[in-house]
């Protein structure tokens, strides 16, 4: 398929960013190591706990959207519990996720993980003027509650909106792309996606966006290949953004942007 650049003017940034989360802007192990057992292990008593509320229902009602059969709370919990073992990318599984992670938060158990290049790099794309959106898996709530409470204070007021499973659609299908890009008014080509997976920047690529690869240095995985790869979110900010020229903008090291 032939990539739409439309609207795209050369020589200049995208006008909006989305980035993803778990080894892109966060560190996949703390999703992996602390985010995913805390959810895991609190299911059965979540559910217990709230039984028969307005969001015990919803869950029990998205699990059988899911599945296409209706179950009660014995069956929704099997279906929530081996979905989490396997990391199935289910909705009904992000929202008991991310009600039971709302709860840490508030706690004071969890935080939500960002690397300390980030703020700086959210911070310049906004003095430009491009736009700062947030794809992941987990739902927009968990996203919020993620850059809400991290080592670098509350970032949510860095970032311009969020797109989860059911706002946009499977992070690896091309059609989700589509759908963002339509919600942003952009025209694909002056959108940048920013993710350590090669199967979801296909996707976006395919959709006629620029892609750009993270391999974070703590992240022991293969490179993405097909895609230019950085290892932090420095040099993309570096780029001349939308209605600047290269003249006009600085280089910077990722040590001038760590908040470090």
């Amino acid at each position: 398929m032939t990539r739409s650049r439309q609207g795209r003017v050369p020589g200049k940034g995208p006008r909006a960013v989305v980035l993803d989360i778990e080894g892109t802007t966060g560190s996949l192990s703390h999703v992996r190591d602390v985010l995913f057992p805390y959810a895991r292990r609190r299911i059965a008593p979540w559910l217990a706990a709230h039984r028969g509320t307005v969001p015990w229902r919803r869950i029990l009602d998205a699990v059988a959207a899911h599945t296409g059969v209706s179950h009660d709370e014995a069956s929704a919990l099997a279906l929530l519990e081996q979905w989490a073992d396997a990391d199935v990318k289910a909705a009904p599984l992000k929202t008991v996720q991310g009600l039971i992670w709302a709860d840490g938060y508030v706690a004071g158990e969890l935080y939500g993980h960002v690397y300390p290049d980030v703020p700086p790099a959210l911070r310049r794309w906004k003095a430009e003027g491009t736009g700062r959106y947030i794809y992941s898996s987990g739902t927009v709530a968990a996203q919020r509650d993620w850059f809400g409470h991290t080592a670098h204070g509350d970032l949510r007021p860095l970032l311009d909106g969020y797109f989860d499973l059911t706002t946009a659609g499977p992070k690896a299908d091309t059609d989700s792309y589509r759908a963002i890009a339509a919600h942003l008014g952009y025209a694909p080509g002056d959108l940048l996606f920013v993710s350590d997976v090669g199967a979801e920047l296909d996707a976006a690529a395919e959709a006629g966006w620029q892609a750009v690869a993270v391999r974070r240095p703590d992240d022991e995985r293969a490179a993405v290949t097909g895609h230019e790869a950085v290892a932090s979110l420095t040099p993309l900010v570096s780029r001349p953004g939308p209605g600047t020229s290269a003249a006009r903008v600085d280089t910077h090291t990722q040590e001038d942007l760590s908040d470090e």
